[in-house]
């Protein structure tokens, strides 16, 4: 058995999901990172159990053709195919898509799902960045230590200062009193906004945020403070043009604060939002669960159907979805609570439902609220291709076949791949 802090030699067979790579030693599984399937390397163990060990790449005796130099830190944003160069990584993020259906839903594809690529740099529209007095940035992976964003190329450059500047701002009013800030702008990154999270210390005038929407030139500053309590100035939300998203005839916004959840790539967004909406017919009523600010269900309404419901629990992103669509009422009806309290007062007549749900996939509730609805065609959208399987697996327990599956690449260089999976009820 191996043990905490032993180097050996490994092949690398595969990838797996959350960017790992598989080795084995006497027939222990290894999970390792820094690796790419073909490779042979040296690795240090850094954790061992009785079945499985983690490790950490040392050495790359026969390195892949598809190996580059990290652009950056690749425990920085979570970067763990920094490695590996752009086209392999597609080709590695359909492999664990492909692998998650044969293991977890035994059932497997026909074969692995295109994925839809990305430019690496400046794709992300909004994160969540750590603050340590007046620096601000990720985590590096498995730690508390800050590393710069900016070196990461995630966010537009604008972006990531604006951010700095908040920090720098509030540091000097009032240092340690801003613990974490979420930055967002708009597809054109030409509007920002912030949301704060404070210390249970912070002593805050409105001033002082107003000082530090105003230099680091965003839209608006929102702030929680530790009690819950909010203090907002300006309008810390952004917007895009519809038409953006959901073509040239597309009529009037789409507006979210920066505390809300919104799909993050600027690049991909509009095909995201394409496959969602084709693969519901115009007609019948429509349910967009975990709904956010109403990416799915805006769109849909700008393409002519004429029944939404949208469904989303979360207090700061059901506002901005209840003000959205107010843009297309009557016909898109924005419920604010969760979708298992929807489903389990849902009477059905639902043609076609959507589900967005979070990395963990739906509760057991909300799926079982799913089945009983019974909708003939459910289009299911994942950041978890292990989550969406399970899913998947109850899915076709019930009778639905999975009739596509697409995926984009909305996190370059991160292990996370979202998929589109249409099921119709066979």
């Amino acid at each position: 058995m191996l043990a905490e802090g032993q180097q050996i030699e490994l092949a690398i067979e595969k990838v797996a999901a959350g960017g790992w790579t598989i080795g084995r030693h006497h027939g222990q599984v290894v999970l390792v990172r820094g690796a790419i399937p073909g490779e042979r390397v040296t690795v240090w163990i850094d954790r061992a159990e009785k079945r499985l060990a983690y490790a950490n790449t040392r050495d790359v005796l026969e390195p892949s053709p598809d190996r580059r130099v990290p652009p950056f830190d690749p425990r920085c944003g979570g970067a763990v195919f920094a490695h590996v160069a752009y086209e392999r990584q597609l080709a590695l993020k359909a492999q664990i898509v492909e692998d998650a259906f044969a293991r977890v839903a035994r059932a497997p594809l026909d074969a692995a799902p295109s994925v839809a690529a990305s430019p690496e740099d400046g794709y992300r529209m909004r994160a969540r960045l750590h603050v340590r007095g007046d620096r601000v940035g990720f985590y590096r992976e498995g730690t508390h230590q800050l590393c710069d964003a900016a070196t990461t190329r995630q966010l537009a450059a604008g972006t990531v200062e604006a951010a700095a500047s908040i920090a720098r701002t509030l540091h000097r009013h009032s240092p340690e009193s801003l613990t974490s800030l979420t930055i967002a702008d708009n597809i054109a990154a030409d509007e920002r906004a912030a949301h704060l999270e404070l210390s249970s210390n912070a002593r805050l005038e409105e001033r002082v945020l107003a000082e530090a929407s105003r230099d680091a030139g965003v839209r608006g500053i929102s702030a929680r403070t530790s009690g819950g309590a909010v203090l907002t100035v300006g309008d810390p939300a952004v917007t895009d043009p519809l038409r953006t998203l959901a073509g040239p005839g597309a009529e009037g916004e789409i507006r979210r604060h920066a505390e809300s959840f919104f799909q993050g790539n600027r690049y991909l967004l509009p095909d995201l939002v394409r496959a969602v909406t084709t693969a519901v017919s115009p007609g019948g009523h429509t349910v967009d669960l975990y709904a956010g600010a109403g990416l799915f269900s805006l769109a849909l309404a700008a393409a002519g159907h004429s029944e939404v419901t949208a469904v989303e629990g979360d207090r700061s992103s059901a506002r901005d979805l209840r003000q959205n669509a107010r843009l297309f009422a009557p016909r898109v009806h924005a419920k604010s609570l969760s979708v298992e309290d929807y489903l389990s007062e849902s009477n059905g007549g639902i043609d076609a439902l959507i589900v967005d749900p979070p990395r963990s996939g739906m509760s057991k509730p909300a799926l079982e609220g799913v089945l009983r609805a019974a909708p003939p065609r459910i289009v299911y959208v994942s950041c978890d291709p292990p989550t969406l399987a399970r899913d998947a697996r109850r899915l076709f327990d019930a009778g639905y076949a999975l009739e596509s599956l697409r995926a984009f690449d909305l996190f370059p260089n991160t292990a996370h791949v979202e998929t589109v999976g249409v099921f119709s009820m066979g």
